[in-house]
């Protein structure tokens, strides 16, 4: 594993992105980590400890899983969506970004958007999509931070919520992650769970 590449690459990705601005003078300055993502790779991610220990709690509810899976039982068709790289799909607020600088070999850096790591990030997120979907959610669909469940008690009517769950999105600018969606399924997996019309079964991967 070489560290140092690793970093360079997480970083010039978040530059390219416009996700992060390098900065001369902070008040708050983060280290970075590089932590196994999966078999054999390796991804750069800001150690927020110090700064998640200064900031209060933000005490917004996320939603109950089994109630949200619950919902869908009876349903004739499900599709499940995943926003990409959901948490920086959220602007940080100018006079906040400082404290999200961190240090790499010989740069300083800080985040333009909502980084992963942030205390409050969930609640903050949940905060947002539950007033996007205002006029859905609990309906048509199911939110839980970046993971969408739209849901049809008959088949006919999965294209309808489909177009008003993405008319939403269109308005707000959220985008989705093609890989992580399905669309128009009698079953499948949602925050860990494998459902069905009949409600849960087994998940075949455990």
């Amino acid at each position: 594993m070489d560290r140092n590449r690793i970093i360079e690459e997480g970083v010039n990705k978040l530059l390219k992105a416009g996700y992060v601005a390098e900065v001369q003078y902070t008040k708050w300055l983060s280290n970075v980590m590089v932590v196994s993502k999966a078999v054999g790779k390796w991804r750069m991610c800001t150690d927020l400890t110090d700064l998640n220990k200064a900031c209060p709690r933000d005490p917004y509810p996320l939603p109950w899983i089994d109630l949200l899976v619950d919902s869908t039982v009876g349903c004739a068709l499900l599709s499940m969506m995943d926003a990409y790289q959901g948490y920086h799909q959220i602007f940080m607020t100018e006079e906040d970004r400082d404290n999200t600088s961190f240090i790499i070999e010989n740069s300083i850096y800080c985040y333009n958007v909502m980084s992963f790591g942030l205390k409050n990030a969930g609640a903050t997120y949940q905060r947002l999509v539950n007033r996007m979907f205002k006029d859905l959610n609990g309906k048509t669909m199911e939110v839980y931070v970046d993971d969408m469940l739209i849901k049809a008690k008959e088949e006919k009517e999965q294209l309808a919520h489909l177009l008003a769950t993405f008319r939403v999105m269109r308005m707000c600018g959220m985008k989705l992650n093609s890989i992580k969606c399905t669309f128009g399924v009698r079953g499948g997996k949602f925050l860990g769970y494998m459902l069905s019309a009949k409600g849960l079964k087994a998940n075949p991967q455990k």
